[in-house]
């Protein structure tokens, strides 16, 4: 199966063996939107959603979905999460910006619960608004950066690649 580290030789899958991998402190942060219109950031912002306190819901179920990672991703280590924090901000009037911070001390990144704690935000948001905006967009999920581990620092910068992606 080439250079793949989740197949062995014979296209079985398998989990990485990450035994020999120096226990570090890791770190990432991943990112995601809501589009949605004005009215309905307006109502999320003045907690006036009908269902309540949507960030703070989306929040708890980002926390939630980070730390079960592992039961969702085939392949995924479970990790000891030392912490993962999940922040909104509103940079337009009709986009939720979503950043999710996890950290571990372990043999292996954390960047999946990251991406997997944006992720669920973003479908809570959805979920919780739905009734009121259906052309709500969850977009732009991605990772900015990670740190911990042998393959070093990374940080996405503002500068597309080769292939247009920032």
């Amino acid at each position: 199966m080439g250079d793949s580290s989740h197949f062995d030789e014979s296209g079985a899958s398998r989990m990485v063996d990450v035994g020999d991998k120096s226990v570090t402190l890791r770190t990432a942060i991943a990112s995601g939107r809501v589009r949605l219109s004005a009215d309905t950031r307006t109502r999320i912002r003045d907690h006036d959603a009908p269902k309540g306190d949507v960030l703070e819901v989306a929040r708890l179920a980002g926390i939630m979905a980070a730390k079960q990672t592992a039961q969702l991703i085939p392949l995924c280590h479970p990790l000891p999460l030392n912490s993962v924090e999940i922040c909104f901000t509103f940079p337009e009037e009709t986009v939720i910006a979503i950043e999710a911070r996890t950290a571990v001390t372990a043999r292996t990144g954390v960047e999946m619960e990251a991406l997997t704690a944006v992720s669920v935000a973003a479908l809570t948001i959805y979920d919780m608004c739905k009734s009121i905006d259906r052309r709500m967009v969850i977009e732009a999920i991605q990772l900015e950066e990670k740190s911990g581990g042998r393959s070093g620092h990374f940080q996405r910068t503002s500068q597309p690649d080769k292939e247009g992606n920032r």
